[in-house]
């Protein structure tokens, strides 16, 4: 599927979640077989092309991209978690939203030192949850190089801030103006 094709898949919904917001929703994507599959497959040929050792998704909707691209290559996946959802003592990073802080996790057991990890999630936007998940994962010890994603919203800046990391950036699609 090209592109255009993959766009046309993804939902437009305007004023969510408040006026002026016109949200990009990926559920009419991953409900589509033949669109899912390719999504996971040019994902998947990224991620290997970047030398992936291991996957990370981004809960929510980048587990379902992220796991898809680990068993397509035989890979393991890494879930980066919202708080109080793994039963293991964690690793954790504090970072901020437009209003207020939030909390990402990892199981630091599931990382390893000097092991390769793709990040993986569904959109990319301002970047915040990405680039603290990227500063997660390396605290856990893997080298995070690249960031896969199947939407960029690149008037956002996500995409510029993990660069300024050091992490090349991709994405399936684009979406000027939101």
């Amino acid at each position: 599927m090209t592109e255009d094709e993959l766009k046309a898949l993804v939902r437009a919904v305007p004023d969510f979640p408040k006026p002026g917001i016109m949200f990009r929703d990926i559920t009419t994507l991953i409900g589509n077989g033949p669109g899912l599959a390719a999504a996971v497959r040019l994902l998947a040929d990224r991620a290997e092309a970047a030398g992936a050792d291991l996957i990370a998704g981004i809960e929510a909707r980048g587990f379902i991209f992220g796991a898809a691209v680990a068993s397509r290559l035989g890979l393991g996946c890494v879930p980066v978690r919202k708080p109080g959802k793994l039963p293991v003592p964690v690793l954790a990073i504090d970072y901020a939203l437009e209003y207020g802080t939030d909390t990402l996790e990892v199981d630091p057991d599931a990382v390893g030192d000097g092991r390769k990890v793709v990040l993986i999630d569904d959109l990319i936007a301002t970047g915040g949850t990405a680039h603290a998940a990227a500063q997660l994962l390396r605290r856990a010890g893997g080298v995070v190089e690249t960031a896969l994603f199947a939407i960029d919203l690149p008037d956002l800046g996500g995409a510029d801030k993990l660069r300024a990391d050091g992490v090349a950036v991709d994405a399936l699609m684009r979406f000027a103006g939101d």
